[in-house]
């Protein structure tokens, strides 16, 4: 299947990259980490400016109406600039919540989270978001925050959550989960992107032996294979987005992909990689977490068998 995007999609993608880019997205990373979270924020309301927090919602709730296309082509993005924030649950809630007052709150840039038990038992930022959700027994419920669980992303803070006992509108869940996976997964790949990316600039520069270790066959071919892997699982996430694909399957193999661009990526740098003062660690964290939110590769496998046999 041949995937390109039209115009106003690469238009899309440019907009949030340029804006991205020009934030300083690292430096808000570390300051939420240590509990600053006014620069993230600051990044979070850019973006909504920019539309993405409605993309999913439909014109006449207020929203853009965009497609999962579009969706998937701006988490992309976010997850190679590292955007901080519950931009995945912003996903589910778009597609879950029916219209209202609480889906008019999401697409104008509102910060909400949700934990959807048994694959998301936390919720994602509850201590930072102005709206909690959660979803028990097939229904989706308000909720307030409670402890706050560590992660190895720093920037992932998990929140234990309990029902209020207030039952929300709601339309399909099962695709608004489909739609966070999907969400998932291109956040993966822009993540794999941006440690292949870094990995080949690095290798560049770095010299052993009297030459750039770039040079070396052994990991021409280590950087060759995560390239493959990315361009192989680009075309499954947008494969999921137009329906072709299950959205299980594209977050299986980008979580591989991703997970495999980590583990190069540290490779090549060397133990400069492992200290959480160079910027690389942040993303090795990034795609870490990622792997297993929104489902384990296990989960998603099963999910992508039992398709099959039924």
């Amino acid at each position: 299947m041949k995937f390109e995007r039209t115009d106003e999609q690469q238009g899309f993608a440019e907009a949030i990259g340029d804006m991205l880019a020009k934030a300083d997205t690292v430096g808000a990373a570390r300051s939420w980490i240590d509990g600053d979270t006014a620069a993230g924020l600051g990044i979070w309301k850019r973006l909504a400016d920019l539309g993405v927090n409605a993309l999913l919602v439909s014109e006449e709730d207020g929203g853009l109406g965009g497609s999962l296309v579009d969706l998937a082509v701006a988490h992309e993005q976010l997850g190679y600039h590292l955007a901080v924030g519950p931009w995945i649950e912003n996903a589910y809630l778009s597609t879950a919540l029916a219209a209202g007052a609480e889906l008019d709150a999401v697409a104008e840039g509102a910060v909400a989270t949700v934990a959807v038990a048994p694959q998301v038992p936390r919720a994602l930022d509850g201590d930072v978001a102005s709206a909690r959700y959660a979803v028990i027994d097939g229904t989706l419920v308000t909720a307030t925050s409670g402890t706050i669980r560590t992660s190895i992303d720093g920037t992932r803070r998990l929140a234990d959550v309990a029902s209020t006992g207030t039952v929300v509108g709601s339309r399909e869940l099962d695709a608004a989960f489909d739609a966070a996976v999907l969400a998932t997964a291109a956040q993966l790949v822009g993540a794999g992107e941006r440690v292949l990316a870094d990995s080949v600039t690095y290798v560049k520069q770095r010299k052993q032996f009297g030459r750039e270790i770039g040079s070396y066959q052994a990991i021409k071919h280590q950087l060759a294979d995560v390239r493959i892997a990315l361009d192989f699982a680009r075309p499954l996430v947008h494969g999921a987005a137009l329906g072709e694909v299950p959205a299980s399957a594209a977050k299986a193999y980008a979580a591989d992909a991703a997970y495999l661009a980590a583990r190069t990526g540290l490779q090549v740098h060397g133990a400069i990689g492992y200290t959480a003062e160079f910027d690389l660690s942040l993303w090795l964290n990034r795609i870490r977490a990622l792997v297993t939110a929104w489902g384990t590769p296990a989960f998603h496998r099963g999910r992508v068998l039992e398709s099959l046999v039924n």
